[in-house]
């Protein structure tokens, strides 16, 4: 049988600081909504052939394997976003190095809703439909635990949250460094059956350093 709990998970803003409330107990995804009008073209120019790039390491290191890979005169913008991205991840994290994806998606990456086997991951969708995620009071964590299908998990399909195209989202995963925490309920869009494609970047911590405020 489902029921419900009242918790609120989740904090929203229109600036890059309200990320840093990851760190609060009751928290498990924080999500930064701003525009990014300004990338639309790069990012379409990018999107014209399938990408997967993966880096690792410092920020100076995956940054040089990005201007290998995507070319600076071309797309100087979403390069800096990047840029900007992992470092307000390492302001975030304090983590002292990071494993980055950046790749073209047409398929379903993660159908059913789950959490991750991390401490904390950044996301961006900078083209396509966003990430699917769950409030709290949203979650059957029996169904979650007993490898249930979504219709075990999701209480009311009706409720289910879709972050926005260039939002920034750090998740907090389940080996996340502090007594109480849970691990926040998510998947990927539904995109392989319309023949759609994403550009996502994902980012992760090498080393989380245990720190909690």
């Amino acid at each position: 049988m489902k029921t419900k709990t009242t918790s609120k998970n989740y904090a929203v803003g229109t600036e890059p600081t309200i990320l840093k409330n990851i760190h609060q107990t009751d928290v498990n995804i924080a999500l930064y909504n701003r525009d990014t009008d300004s990338l639309v073209s790069e990012v379409n120019s990018l999107m014209e052939q399938d990408i997967e790039i993966r880096a690792s390491g410092d920020i100076g290191t995956i940054l040089h394997t990005l201007t290998q890979a995507i070319d600076p005169v071309r797309f100087p913008l979403l390069l800096q976003d990047m840029q900007d991205l992992l470092h307000l991840f390492k302001e975030v994290t304090l983590a002292p190095t990071f494993r980055l994806l950046l790749a073209t998606i047409n398929s379903n990456m993660c159908r059913r809703f789950h959490t991750d086997g991390n401490d904390l991951r950044m996301l961006c969708t900078y083209s396509g439909p966003g990430t699917l995620w769950l409030t709290e009071d949203n979650v059957n964590r029996s169904g979650l635990n007993s490898r249930g299908d979504n219709d075990c998990i999701v209480l009311d399909e009706s409720k289910i949250q879709q972050a926005e195209t260039g939002s920034v989202l750090i998740l907090k995963g389940a080996i996340y460094p502090q007594e109480g925490t849970k691990a926040v309920v998510h998947r990927s869009p539904t995109i392989e059956e319309s023949g759609g494609k994403r550009l996502l970047l994902r980012i992760d911590t090498n080393q989380f350093l245990g720190w909690v405020p």
